[in-house]
């Protein structure tokens, strides 16, 4: 199969390179519209084996509330670069200031979203330097490591990625059936052909360093919540990466915001995009004003 052309991006918006000291990142960055009274700018951080794609179907109900979204791909995920091999670029800790790099290159305070994995991440540029941001929200991203149903479908991805080349892993996983949800708790945007072109642009050593971070992640949540920040948990009302019930014990340990959207599973922001960008841009209004 032939790789298709990239998801377009949504109205209004414009792919490029966002330049950052330690390096550049592919990202889809979409302004509020003319007559729109600009209320802030948001960093979206996306999961395992997902991409910036993940967030397009909130560019535009959140653009129309007034907030710019810029969405990045991590090193080494779908069209940013990063080491084919070397598994050390891709620890938390390099992911993070990654993030706190992008922060600093758009060059104004940010409502950072993490989704998933890069909840995880969001979590640790937070802990790192919370002066870049005015709020975290943690969308379908637990306090600590994903349920022992993820780790055994991240096992298996990992044990696959030791003898397979990524493109023969691509052909595995066609032959097992929908690749919508094949290797951990993210899943795709697109046409078979996009999810292709993004899984194919992907670098091993980051899915096996993310990976591993999924399956070993420790309970920081005592640290996040001394960060003078506000916090939002968001969810599906279901999810198979971090049981619900743990989401909202992690919101009430954060005093944090809790929101369970209806009808959504682990990616709320393409089960259901629009009550999602509700609940995101409602949150955003009062933090926006908790602070002035």
């Amino acid at each position: 199969m032939t790789s298709s052309a990239p998801v377009p991006p949504p109205p209004g918006a414009r792919l490029h390179r966002l330049h950052t000291a330690r390096g550049d990142f592919a990202a889809v960055d979409s302004p509020v519209p003319s007559g729109v009274e600009p209320r802030g700018v948001v960093l979206m951080v996306p999961g395992f084996t997902g991409s910036k794609e993940d967030f397009t179907l909130l560019h535009e109900p959140l653009n129309a509330r007034g907030y710019r979204i810029v969405a990045v791909d991590g090193r080494g995920q779908h069209e940013s670069d990063g080491p084919e091999h070397d598994e050390s670029a891709y620890t938390q800790d390099e992911l993070a200031k990654d993030v706190l790099a992008q922060a600093a290159a758009l060059g104004t305070p940010l409502h950072l979203l993490g989704h998933s994995l890069g909840g995880l991440i969001a979590r640790a540029a937070v802990l790192l330097d919370s002066s870049p941001f005015r709020s975290l929200t943690l969308m379908a991203s637990g306090p600590a490591e994903v349920s022992d149903s993820q780790k055994q479908r991240i096992k298996l991805l990992h044990d696959t990625l030791a003898v397979l080349t990524m493109p023969e892993v691509w052909e595995a996983i066609l032959a097992m059936g929908p690749p919508e949800e094949v290797g951990g708790p993210a899943r795709g945007i697109g046409d078979l052909g996009q999810l292709q072109r993004r899984w194919l642009g992907t670098k091993p050593a980051q899915l096996i360093a993310t990976g591993r971070q999924l399956c070993t992640e420790p309970d920081r949540v005592a640290e996040l919540a001394a960060v003078p920040l506000p916090f939002h948990v968001l969810s599906g009302s279901r999810d198979d990466a971090w049981p619900v019930t743990l989401l909202d014990d992690m919101a009430v340990r954060l005093n944090a915001r809790r929101s369970v959207v209806a009808g959504a599973e682990h990616s709320p922001n393409m089960d259901q995009p629009l009550p999602t960008a509700h609940a995101l841009a409602d949150f955003w209004d009062d933090a926006g004003q908790d602070l002035n």
